[in-house]
């Protein structure tokens, strides 16, 4: 057993379950300790919300403890998630630890790259982020083999990468109530976040007009499309669009249980290395999938027998499959059992397991 601290975000805000980094942060710590690692879960966040189920509680022994003023050499193993994380523990003097693992989540180039919807001074500061992770981590994660080709073409380093990518819970809460307005109308939901203009407007704009377009080829369908999630939603039409918000994670499965189908759209002709991790909580909750192309791990839709994917950048044909898709009935056991046999939070744990305790018995 090992003692790890894991470590993201500075930031004193109320921690959410709502965006995927967050997520990921609080699932890969509990699946660490579920796997025997004493994890402790590095934030000055403050802890009080308003309402009881935005509040999180971590699991499995994972324990909170303050980032302001915390001694990176009290722990075996420093685990930091995305580039802002590999930044928190650089600007509070961690760099030096010996056994960092830097998760990375798009991996930038050098230069503006098709397919990496990060520009300018944006992509440029993340950059400059992996280059001293390349100097300083132990371990490098990435999402997909694209994301390790591209790593090793701009940094060198092959030997001690790590493939990595999103996963989902094993076990999820129990059904609760219907949260949808009463409607007759088949509900397809789109379930993610289209990004903030400071970070990604350009991804934003595409996602936006792709919702937009998709929508209203549905109403004619007498298809309902539902956005939950984050991001700048000011594009969105809502006469095609119907927003829900955004829901804490345990919340939002019954949005996906009460759905009829789950969609996912690109923010251009493709994407170079990050994945859709909507994709792994659809099949969870046996959603059928209308996916369109371009994502690394667009082949997890079709294995898993749930779901189709679909040409990049034609929004009427989308429409007409998704139409099929709510008429088709679906093998959603069978889907739900791929998923977890394949794409689970202790599936990609299992991966640092095994470099840690080949140091750490």
């Amino acid at each position: 057993m090992a003692r790890i601290v894991t470590a993201f975000s500075p930031s004193r805000r109320p921690l959410g379950l709502v965006e995927m980094s967050y997520i990921r942060w609080v699932k890969i710590s509990e699946a660490l300790a579920r796997a025997g690692h004493d994890v402790h879960f590095a934030s000055d966040a403050i802890q009080w919300w308003p309402r009881e189920r935005d509040r999180v509680t971590l699991r499995n022994g994972v324990r909170r403890v303050p980032l302001r003023g915390i001694r990176w050499n009290d722990y075996d193993v420093v685990k930091t998630l995305f580039h802002e994380g590999f930044k928190t523990v650089t600007d509070r003097g961690g760099a030096s630890h010996p056994f960092i693992i830097a998760k990375v989540g798009s991996v930038v180039g050098a230069k503006d790259l098709p397919g990496i919807y990060f520009y300018g001074h944006v992509r440029e500061r993340l950059y400059r982020t992996q280059r001293a992770i390349a100097a300083f981590a132990r371990y490098i994660t990435v999402l997909s083999p694209q994301a390790g080709e591209l790593w090793k073409s701009c940094h060198g380093r092959s030997e001690d990468l790590l493939l990595v990518p999103g996963a989902v819970d094993a076990v999820i809460p129990e059904v609760g109530a219907d949260p949808y307005p009463t409607d007759d109308r088949p509900r397809v939901l789109f379930a993610g976040n289209i990004y903030r203009l400071r970070d990604q407007p350009e991804a934003n704009r595409v996602l936006s007009d792709k919702l937009n377009t998709l929508g209203a080829h549905l109403v004619k369908r007498g298809i309902r499309l539902y956005f939950l999630g984050t991001g700048n939603t000011r594009r969105l039409d809502r006469s095609v669009v119907t927003l829900l918000g955004h829901a804490p994670y345990d919340a939002s499965w019954d949005y996906l249980r009460f759905a009829t189908v789950g969609i996912v759209v690109a923010a251009g002709p493709f994407m170079h290395n990050n994945e859709s991790t909507k994709i792994y909580h659809y099949l969870r909750a046996g959603l059928p999938v209308v996916s369109e192309a371009g994502f690394p791990n667009d082949h997890v839709v079709t294995a898993s027998g749930l779901g189709e994917v679909v040409p990049n950048g034609d929004m009427a044909f989308m429409a007409e499959r998704v139409d099929a898709a709510v008429q088709r009935e679906w093998d959603r056991e069978a889907g739900v059992a791929y998923v977890l046999a394949n794409h689970t939070w202790d599936s990609r744990a299992a991966v640092y397991d095994r470099v840690i305790r080949a140091v750490f018995r």
